[in-house]
């Protein structure tokens, strides 16, 4: 072949690369602007025409809604009113007075006070009741709109009426904001008290996460020798992937691969690595998960699974395995748009939900599979679904009327009633039996009733038959078992006493001897933390766990 016939052909072979690509990228663009086109013409038309007056911006919300939601859940538009708890995960901080709120027994109530913010200088406690907010009336149903008017710029003052004491005081507090940085660490201390184990309870993983824990373990090493953590990550729903990455660097030996993330080009890979030693060396570690440890609580999981430096005990996890980006928008408006998958140092997915599979939307799907992976112990390990504990230990279920009492937030109020009608009681010398009493008498005066989901169902039954003759038998032998689980339910708290008294005692703990106070009352009767400790102390059942030759 001669010199002008290869030129030829080169030359033809880079025309046709270069016009094939840029076929592709017009094609694309074309579409792109096609559809814009189409949609503007579409909301237009419907705005000014609709038989009812719409309202612009709402539509146009509605459009972009419906947009995302053809994705998945994590791709979501972040509009003025939403952007501020966003910026509270990224930032870790906000302007406010140091309280948390929530709705017991149907009312608006401070659920928690934060250490060293006005709220608590100023006398805030856990059970007082907000009616009213810079002059605004406080009911349940706008409980979402109480957080803009507590929270604001430092500085400013804002003014809380409250009840207190079972609606016996109405007291008026005038607080100054102030920049409150919100702690992801609930708790990090030895416990038990006389071990040597720490106890960390992170509930999520927002700016300040890894640095919390980083302080607490250089601070509790210096009371004595640190010879296990439980890292508790069960309620956890995640939050910073880099914050992730850094927790991460405090517990593996430094070189290790904690998470690679990909986006849709396979050339958009990402891998992070631990920088520096463990905080702590040589200590066992246990990380605790359940159903609603998500992603950032998964790659820590994942990450300490993979290189076997921790066994993980509890139940699966929820199996979030993507990444998300917040991109800035005009008017002070955001866009999270899931940008990558992640995957464990052992190369697998815990993503458990394929949103691509028959999405006509997503022009290529890439379905999920269970396969499975090897640690640096060569333990297998799985992909798709979660992380799987190393040991799987359920939580130990309440009984219906515990479920039943605390749905109706009764141990909450009960302990406010308790604490003010006992205020210089000794919380280490309650007697249960009189707790009990005292607590069956509280459900009298307040009317509780319960009904157990077998009796609803009985109702049911009877109500459909009724009306028909042929079932009168039937009816008079169901009216007589319904009769007879009425007496049962009378005596439904002595028959699960155990249950309700720790959750008794949990409440007043928190009004006696604070949040601290209430978690380790709530861990004297943790089934899956005490197989934890156990296992701390059982060297050899914590090797076969992990393999360790």
């Amino acid at each position: 072949m001669n010199r002008k016939k290869i030129k030829i052909i080169l030359v033809s072979f880079f025309v046709a690369v270069f016009f094939t690509g840029f076929v592709f990228v017009t094609d694309k663009y074309f579409e792109i602007s096609k559809n814009i086109e189409l949609f503007s013409k579409v909301y237009k038309e419907v705005t000014f025409n609709y038989v009812e007056d719409i309202d612009p911006a709402q539509f146009m919300r509605a459009g972009i809604n419906g947009m995302l939601g053809s994705l998945d859940p994590y791709t979501i538009f972040i509009d003025e009113n939403k952007k501020k708890d966003y910026d509270l995960l990224t930032t870790g901080k906000y302007g406010g007075i140091g309280v948390s709120i929530g709705v017991r027994g149907e009312k608006v109530t401070i659920i928690n006070v934060f250490d060293g913010y006005s709220s608590q200088r100023q006398g805030l406690r856990v059970g007082d009741v907000l009616i009213e907010v810079g002059g605004t009336k406080i009911i349940p149903d706008n409980i979402d709109f109480i957080s803009s008017l507590v929270k604001g710029e430092p500085g400013t003052t804002v003014n809380l009426k409250i009840q207190r004491n079972g609606d016996k005081d109405t007291l008026s507090f005038n607080l100054v904001r102030e920049v409150v940085i919100v702690k992801s660490l609930l708790y990090a201390d030895f416990y038990p008290k006389n071990s040597n184990n720490v106890y960390l309870k992170l509930s999520n993983f927002s700016r300040s996460a890894s640095d919390e824990i980083r302080r607490a373990l250089k601070d509790l090493r210096k009371e004595k020798t640190i010879k296990s953590i439980v890292l508790d990550l069960r309620g956890n729903p995640g939050g910073l992937l880099d914050v992730a990455v850094n927790l991460c660097d405090d517990f593996l030996p430094k070189g290790n691969l904690i998470v690679t993330t990909l986006g849709r080009e396979k050339t958009n890979e990402n891998k992070f690595y631990s920088l520096h030693k463990p905080l702590i060396e040589n200590a066992k570690i246990v990380v605790l998960i359940n159903g609603a440890s998500a992603s950032a609580s998964e790659i820590v999981s994942g990450a300490l699974q993979d290189h076997d430096q921790a066994v993980i005990v509890g139940t699966k996890s929820f199996g979030k395995g993507l990444v998300q980006t917040i991109t800035p928008l005009n008017y002070n408006t955001s866009i999270k748009i899931t940008t990558a998958k992640y995957f464990t140092p052992s190369g697998r997915s815990i993503q458990r939900i394929d949103y691509s599979k028959d999405n006509k939307v997503i022009a290529k799907s890439d379905s999920i599979v269970k396969t499975s992976f090897k640690t640096d112990n060569k333990r297998t390990v799985f992909s798709g679904g979660g992380i799987n504990p190393d040991t799987t230990v359920k939580r130990k279920k309440l009984s219906e009327i515990t479920k039943a009492l605390l749905a109706k937030g009764t141990f909450f109020t009960f302990a406010d009633h308790y604490y003010y009608a006992h205020r210089k009681i000794n919380f280490n010398k309650l007697n249960d039996h009189t707790l009990l009493n005292d607590f069956k008498k509280y459900l009298i005066s307040n009317k509780f009733k319960y009904k157990s989901k077998s009796e609803k169902e009985l109702n049911q039954l009877i109500a459909n038959l009724k009306n028909k003759t042929v079932y009168k038998n039937v009816i008079g032998n169901l009216n007589k078992i319904k009769n007879e689980m009425k007496e049962l339910h009378k005596k439904a708290i002595d028959s699960n006493k155990k249950d309700i008294l720790d959750q008794l005692k949990s409440e007043l703990a928190s009004r006696y001897k604070g949040a601290n106070g209430r978690i380790e009352e709530l861990l004297k009767h943790d089934n899956q933390f005490q197989f934890a400790v156990k296992l701390t102390n059982n060297k050899k059942l914590y090797r076969k766990l992990l393999q360790v030759k």
